[in-house]
């Protein structure tokens, strides 16, 4: 039964980043791809995580998911403010043509 609903939760998380991805390439400008980015893939990553995290083996490795887990969200967040504050000081919006 873990197993199932470990494999739901990476599907989801899966499913998460899919949508991520589509809206990088399909939103017009930067500040929409970056919130489609940003909120898309942290849900992804978080699903993806607590579903590896229930078929870990040990408490050590839920910690080490858990703390891969918080880093790559710290860092997703702090990059896509650096990429916001950049393009807004550069007048940037990267619409298509």
């Amino acid at each position: 039964m873990l197993e199932i609903v470990a494999a739901s939760l990476i599907a989801a998380g899966t499913i998460f980043f899919v949508a991520g991805t589509v809206g990088l390439l399909r939103f017009p400008d930067i500040f929409c791809r970056l919130h489609a980015l940003t909120k898309a893939d942290g849900l992804g990553l978080a699903l993806i995580a607590l579903g590896v995290a229930i078929l870990a083996a040990t408490p050590g490795a839920v910690f080490r998911i858990a703390i891969i887990w918080f880093f790559v969200a710290v860092a997703s967040a702090t990059c896509s403010h650096l990429i916001a504050r950049y393009a807004r000081q550069s007048g940037a919006r990267g619409q298509h043509d």
